[in-house]
């Protein structure tokens, strides 16, 4: 005979199962979703102040509720860069990558890591998958390129680079760093030639192209092209600067002097450009001395903007012409602007300050020179010379026998010497020490020659 469970038993089961559940769920019992949203909160909350160990505790457990979550990786990748563990810090942000490789934060994950460990090879790697994010990142390739040496492709990116988006500094100095070698200056030439011809206004692309003929001794290329440029661009200031230095090797000085004065001119040329305009000119006239009243005109013309290397090439240009008068506010303006530790300078300006006459001058400056360059001998010799020539006899003696003791392996300065202590002693009136140190000079003289 079949049994059968009695309906009341069925419902009194049914009625503790439910009784049961509702014990089984407490309000402690938080869903996977909260917790994921905690340990992620944790980890940002410990990355925030640093504490890049507990974030990646954190991490991990957010790893364990979602284990394929690109972020998490990335995360993990950012708080191990924090610890400077870059290894895994890559290795993160790769996995990050492989999950989501359309996130270009993930590639720039392993692009930081890859510069900061200077493994430039693999970040070119991933900048070029940076690229085809952002076209930007083609400057940070051009780094790369130079750091690996790489200068062939370096070249050939700066100058799409320029080309598309303009030129750079940053650019432009790793540029004339490629073309400082000879083997990259034929690319650079065609490349020159054709931005003239697909931009003919561009004036900068035949000035650099004129240097770089120039440079190899193409002058035949660089007249060429200077003239190409005189037709495009007639009003161009930076044209000059060429057709000056072209003109004066073909020694036409009228129309050098005329570009010259353009370019001193100009607000547009930078003071480097106008200084060696300059100083060429200055090579020029000291062979052509008939030009000497254009030159001073061009120095007057830039007279603000002397740097102290050009003020020197100056006051020796009219020293050597002996011109004193006009040479000592040039040398006077080299030891203004610079730190005035320069020797040479002060010997010079001193020789002019005597040939002017000038003694008192040379007297006091150069008692000041002998205490700030004891051991210099020519110092004293100036002092001795001045005090001579104010009857300051007893103090030329001083200064001449002090002097004479730093004199070594210089026949003329130590004849130098002993003349003006005979000329000393004979001021005195001691004329037996005069007859003797004018001796000692003449047998100097003679064994100098």
């Amino acid at each position: 005979m079949k049994k059968t469970v009695p309906f009341f038993l069925f419902w009194v089961l049914l009625c503790n199962s439910a009784s049961l559940l509702a014990q089984a769920e407490p309000e402690s019992i938080v869903p996977e979703t909260d917790k994921f949203q905690d340990y992620f909160y944790e980890s940002l909350k410990q990355k925030g102040i640093e504490n890049y160990d507990r974030a990646i505790v954190a991490l991990e457990e957010c790893l364990k509720i979602k284990p394929n979550d690109a972020s998490i990786y990335a995360e993990m990748g950012k708080n191990y860069f924090g610890l400077k563990n870059f290894e895994q810090s890559y290795a993160f942000y790769e996995k990050a990558a492989q999950i989501d490789p359309k996130n270009k934060w993930y590639w720039a994950g392993m692009y930081e890591v890859n510069y900061q460990t200077k493994n430039y090879n693999q970040a070119i790697s991933n900048i070029n998958k940076l690229i085809e994010f952002d076209p930007v990142y083609k400057e940070d390739l051009v780094s790369l390129y130079m750091y690996t040496q790489q200068f062939d492709k370096a070249l050939l990116l700066i100058n799409e680079l320029n080309d598309k988006v303009g030129k750079t500094n940053v650019r432009e100095m790793y540029k004339a760093q490629i073309l400082s070698q000879g083997k990259y200056q034929n690319a650079e030439m065609e490349n020159l030639l054709m931005q003239i011809e697909k931009n003919p206004k561009e004036e900068s692309n035949y000035i650099a192209l004129i240097k770089l003929y120039s440079e190899n001794n193409q002058k035949e290329k660089a007249t060429a092209i200077i003239k190409k440029l005189e037709v495009a661009v007639p009003e161009s200031e930076w044209a000059q600067v060429g057709l000056f230095k072209y003109y004066l090797d073909k020694n036409e000085a009228p129309k050098a002097i005329k570009a010259m004065n353009l370019v001193l001119a100009s607000a547009q040329i930078d003071a480097n450009i106008k200084h060696r305009v300059l100083n060429d000119f200055m090579v020029f006239v000291a062979k052509n001395p008939q030009y000497s009243p254009d030159l001073e005109q061009a120095i007057v013309a830039l007279d603000k903007d002397l740097d102290a290397k050009l003020s020197k090439e100056i006051g020796t240009f009219y020293a050597n012409r002996k011109q004193w008068d006009k040479s000592i506010p040039y040398y006077e303006m080299v030891l203004k602007k610079g730190s005035g530790e320069d020797v040479e300078t002060s010997l010079l300006l001193l020789q002019a300050y005597a040939e002017t006459k000038q003694f008192e001058i040379v007297a006091q400056k150069a008692a000041s020179l002998v205490e700030k360059y004891p051991t210099q001998p020519q110092f004293y010799y100036f002092a001795g010379l001045a005090n001579n020539q104010k009857k300051q006899y007893k103090n030329a003696i001083t200064f001449l026998e002090m002097g004479l003791d730093y004199v070594v392996s210089d026949l003329v300065l130590e004849a130098n010497f002993n003349l003006q202590l005979g000329e000393a002693y004979n001021g005195l009136g001691d004329f037996k020490k005069k007859e003797m140190y004018f001796a000692k000079a003449n047998q100097l003289v003679k064994n100098k020659k």
